[in-house]
């Protein structure tokens, strides 16, 4: 990067912790940025060892001549801070984390706001994005926060005791209902997991534990405890991912990037999504999938 004043702005975990991650290895240089964040990524900023301020949408832009924005789904704050860039003719550059959704992202209330430039980090993503944005910049950067997670899974994993068949389940907001249920999809998939978990050689013996997502709001899988108290289940919302990753043997969710770190790290990964459910949209090829085990 170059000495250029940087305006950062973010509210989803997903980008954040990209973000965080290049401001840490020094890809973002952190002596010419001002941060506006809010919801989970300011709770991660906030458990960095980062020095940092938070700012108003309208001062982070005070001098600054670039805007690195997130991409979430959870609020309007990435999307007004880019129209405010557009507005004052400010390169914008936004910031990818997944596979899913990259032209939804850019609106709100039917308002389509492009940035110049779209940060990736994997050639998965930067297929699809070109596919996406014809007429916008596509660069592929360093993916410095898989590479801090892994190796710090790898260093927990060393010192940690392992608990022998620990399974994480990792959850995740799936905003798209299955099923014409009304029971939150995530928690569908979860279930779907628990009755099929044979198939996957794991008994009531195996210790579970579910990692909550950090945009989940308290308390939203105790009913989960309640209803499974015959298994070894548990819930662990302060742990770092890290930590969990490294103590478990089997890592299983729907398709959060959570599952990615653990599949880097040499972790057995599953996907829970039910066959009745759109398929899993993560692209490697080597995470396994419930729905074909299930007969």
């Amino acid at each position: 990067m170059s000495d250029e004043y940087i305006a950062i702005v973010a509210h989803d975990a997903g980008a954040a912790n990209h973000i965080l991650a290049w401001l840490q290895s020094g890809h973002i240089s952190q002596s010419h940025i001002r941060l506006c964040l809010d919801g989970p990524a300011k709770q991660l900023f906030n458990r960095s060892t980062i020095k940092w301020t938070n700012n108003s949408l309208d001062k982070v832009f005070f001098d600054a001549s670039i805007l690195i924005s997130g991409t979430g789904w959870a609020s309007s704050l990435e999307h007004d801070a880019r129209e405010i860039a557009q507005s004052k003719g400010l390169k914008s550059i936004a910031v990818i984390d997944h596979w899913t959704n990259y032209q939804q992202r850019f609106i709100r209330n039917d308002r389509q706001v492009l940035p110049d430039i779209v940060w990736v980090v994997d050639e998965y993503a930067l297929s699809i994005a070109q596919q996406c944005f014809s007429h916008v910049q596509i660069i592929l950067q360093p993916n410095d926060y898989l590479s801090q997670q892994v190796q710090e899974i790898i260093r927990l994993k060393e010192k940690q005791q392992k608990t022998e068949g620990l399974v994480l389940f990792l959850m995740e907001p799936i905003r798209q209902p299955w099923n014409d249920s009304q029971i939150p999809s995530e928690i569908q998939a979860f279930k779907y997991f628990i009755e099929h978990k044979s198939s996957l050689n794991l008994t009531a013996d195996n210790q579970i534990i579910i990692k909550p997502h950090p945009s989940d709001p308290e308390g939203k899988y105790d009913a989960l405890i309640l209803k499974y108290k015959s298994l070894q289940l548990s819930i662990d919302s302060s742990s770092s991912l890290s930590s969990l990753i490294a103590g478990a043997e089997v890592i299983i969710g729907c398709q959060t990037y959570a599952m990615v770190v653990a599949l880097a790290a040499g972790k057995r990964v599953i996907s829970a999504i039910p066959s009745y459910a759109p398929p899993c949209v993560l692209p490697q090829k080597e995470i396994c999938h419930l729905s074909e085990r299930v007969h």
